[in-house]
């Protein structure tokens, strides 16, 4: 396993989803709720920023590897995903939200895999919609998590806004990469169907 400075600051991303998470869990005595609210809003900010950090060195210092690459988008799902578990059991985000959109992550990291196994991951490299999705989630989870006024801004209401649209470009992102994936797809069920008839 390779390690570098941008691998490292990846696996810092995936070491902060117990900070986001666990903050929630500490007693009222320990930190009140706003408190709780800041920091793991604070934590998300942090590991979102060194998902950009770490692809920016990465390229600049000529560092890319095939670890990273699986690395990089294993750690940004799972800051994702445990973050709206937390804002799901806060009941600050609605359950089809939170299900459309780690429903999404995990159909299209199995369709990544399989184009990848038969050589056609470059049909479903990430594109300008799939990077739009990502921002936007990850400007709306941490607005949640804060769920106050920022800069007389109402943050939960702007962030409950954001999170809606990141759920429509999340089935919008979706629905393209099937599309670029559909002849593959076809032609590979002709294959196997052409298959089964013959035995």
């Amino acid at each position: 396993m390779p390690l570098n400075i941008p691998i490292l600051l990846t696996w810092l991303r995936v070491a902060m989803i117990p900070l986001v998470v666990g903050v929630y869990y500490l007693p009222e005595t320990w930190l009140p709720m706003h408190t709780k609210n800041v920091t793991a809003a604070a934590f998300f900010v942090i590991a979102a920023a060194t998902d950009w950090l770490d692809g920016f060195l990465a390229r600049r210092w000529n560092q890319t590897s095939s670890f990273g690459a699986f690395l990089d988008p294993v750690a940004d799902k799972l800051m994702v995903t445990a973050a709206l578990l937390s804002l799901l059991a806060l009941g600050r985000v609605a359950d089809l939200i939170a299900l459309v959109i780690i429903g999404r992550e995990i159909t299209i990291s199995a369709l990544r895999e399989w184009m990848a196994q038969i050589g056609a991951s470059k049909s479903v490299a990430v594109n300008f919609l799939g990077k739009l999705k990502t921002t936007v989630q990850m400007i709306a989870i941490p607005l949640l998590l804060f769920n106050d006024s920022l800069f007389g801004i109402d943050a939960s209401l702007l962030g409950g806004w954001m999170i809606y649209l990141a759920a429509v470009l999340t089935l919008w992102s979706m629905f393209y990469y099937m599309k670029l994936a559909w002849p593959q797809i076809r032609e590979r069920s002709n294959v196997t169907g052409g298959a089964g008839a013959q035995k």
